[in-house]
């Protein structure tokens, strides 16, 4: 009996110890698990295009946002923090582009909108973004609806402004001997086509034209490619044109070219860079020649640390990618951003990314020149690169030696 009560002993106590270390172990993997749950995820969103005419624009953003983003994840990402963008089709649709946010905001809980696309669509999603104290940061458009004087808290840009691409053009074609009454539009009906047409006759009366009325204007509707009636207001011109300015995106702007061309041959086609580079360009195969495209972001193959960065990290985050301006565009804007999200500290809510982005100062991302943001400066660069296709390339514009 006495052997029998040492020997329940014996394997009670070991039980137990079997038991202890059972939840030792227990214990131990819960403590290593939670490491990871602290390395939360932050998600932030973009609504943009991924469908439809104008998908390359909102393609070519998100890929350049998610390369960055890669980027940073594979070096330990924010303040111990993985980034995550999570995307919404809106087609380029206002209405869808509405819808989109709302749930970004409310079912996603994004801290932040990053990369959107389009004017229109941004008109509608503004007021929304106000609404739910929720930035919209680095939206592929130079519209002044993102630019007012003082700046919605909530909207923090990083390109330059439309007005500044056609400042941009209307002071080359000058310079080039292209008198103020030889310059014609050929813009998209709606706030798109608006923002472009107003910052170029604003560029034109700093130039003391007074006779914008009577420059050729014409114009196509949103999401088709009916540009006969707007060519032809341009062709009835009482001058014949010797450059157009053209606001639209890559397939109305091509069709138009292409047609105008036919009776137009030595008149200069001009485009701000929400026209998608690379896609016009492909469109008009061999009529590419020539035309000019305004950029916001350096030339692909400048020797700047940020553009090399870029090209570098596209071979290893988005393999058999091509560099081209939008994606280059989304990749700067990101880069810039994740400064704002670092300086916002971990756990950051909505409002302290605002505060992180707007006490950034004066920033060098690889540029040669700083970026800068601040509460009364909400757009971080002015600059504006001219190009010109030649030879299927995207070369610099000399303006003086434009024109025979």
């Amino acid at each position: 009996m006495q052997r029998l009560g040492i020997g329940l002993l014996i394997k009670a106590l070991s039980q137990k110890v079997l038991l202890r270390k059972y939840l030792l172990n227990i214990a131990l993997a819960v403590g290593m698990f939670v490491p990871l749950l602290a390395q939360a995820e932050l998600s932030f969103g973009i609504v943009a295009p991924s469908s439809g005419g104008a998908a390359p624009l909102g393609l070519g953003m998100q890929k350049g946002i998610e390369t960055y983003f890669a980027e940073v994840n594979e070096a330990g990402g924010v303040n111990g923090e993985t980034l995550a963008l999570i995307a919404r089709d809106d087609q380029y649709k206002p209405l869808q582009a509405a819808s989109n946010t709302r749930q970004l905001i409310q079912e996603d809980e994004v801290l932040a909108a990053i990369g959107n696309v389009g004017t229109p669509t941004a008109t509608v999603t503004i007021p929304i973004f106000n609404e739910y104290e929720t930035l919209l940061y680095g939206a592929f458009t130079g519209a002044g609806v993102l630019r007012k004087t003082p700046p919605d808290r909530f909207v923090i840009n990083y390109r330059a402004s439309y007005v500044q691409e056609t400042a941009a053009m209307v002071g080359g074609l000058l310079e080039a001997g292209v008198l103020p009454e030889e310059i014609a539009f050929f813009t998209q009906n709606d706030s798109f086509g608006d923002a472009g047409y107003n910052g170029a006759t604003q560029a034109l009366t700093a130039h003391g034209v007074d006779n914008i009325a009577a420059l050729a204007h014409g114009r196509f509707t949103r999401g088709t490619r009916n540009i006969h009636q707007g060519l032809a207001t341009i062709l009835e011109a009482p001058v014949t044109p010797r450059a157009v300015i053209i606001v639209g995106t890559y397939g109305p702007a091509a069709d138009f070219i292409r047609e105008a061309k036919n009776d137009l041959p030595d008149t200069l086609f001009l485009n701000v860079s929400f026209v998608g580079s690379q896609a016009l360009m492909d469109e008009l195969g061999d009529l590419a020649e020539g035309v000019i495209i305004t950029q916001v972001v350096p030339p692909l193959n400048a020797d700047l640390p940020a553009v090399e960065a870029y090209r570098k990290a596209l071979e290893t985050h988005a393999r058999g990618s091509e560099p081209d301006f939008i994606s280059l565009e989304g990749y700067l804007a990101a880069k810039l951003f994740v400064e704002g999200v670092r300086a916002a500290g971990a756990n950051p809510d909505r409002e302290a990314i605002v505060d992180g982005l707007l006490g950034l100062g004066s920033v060098d991302i690889g540029l040669e020149e700083p970026l800068s943001l601040g509460p009364n400066d909400h757009q971080a660069s002015d600059a504006v690169w001219p190009t010109i296709i030649k030879n299927g390339r995207f070369e610099s514009v000399e303006w003086a030696s434009l024109l025979p």
